[in-house]
């Protein structure tokens, strides 16, 4: 535990919430969070009501609601990754060496 300026204690997140909080497959928890942030950020960015994004994604509305609620537990990897690519984007998975303290997986836009 670390104080600061205040005295207030506290801990440093690891940079994954889910593990931070012990669950189990946090991993999993945490890429699926991220890129379904991915996809609910371009919805908003891009100004399409949801009816327009079901359309485009090929869901029905109450599905995009979901996302638009950060409820990405009812979708998988593959599903949020097909929603990116059908938002006209490319998804590259890239395989590195882990170091001490990072996560281990990560999750970037890059325009």
């Amino acid at each position: 535990m670390k104080k600061n300026k205040n005295g207030i204690e506290f801990e440093e997140s690891s940079g994954n919430v889910f593990a931070d909080l012990g669950l189990k497959d946090a991993d999993e928890l945490y890429l699926r969070a991220a890129l379904g942030v991915q996809v609910m950020g371009i919805i908003q960015d891009r100004g399409y009501s949801q009816k327009e994004a079901a359309k485009l994604l090929g869901i029905k509305q109450p599905e995009v609601s979901a996302l638009l609620n950060a409820k990405f537990h009812r979708f998988s990897q593959e599903r949020l990754i097909s929603f990116l690519n059908k938002l006209d984007l490319k998804v590259t998975i890239q395989i590195s060496q882990h170091k001490p303290g990072e996560p281990y997986q990560e999750v970037g836009l890059a325009l």
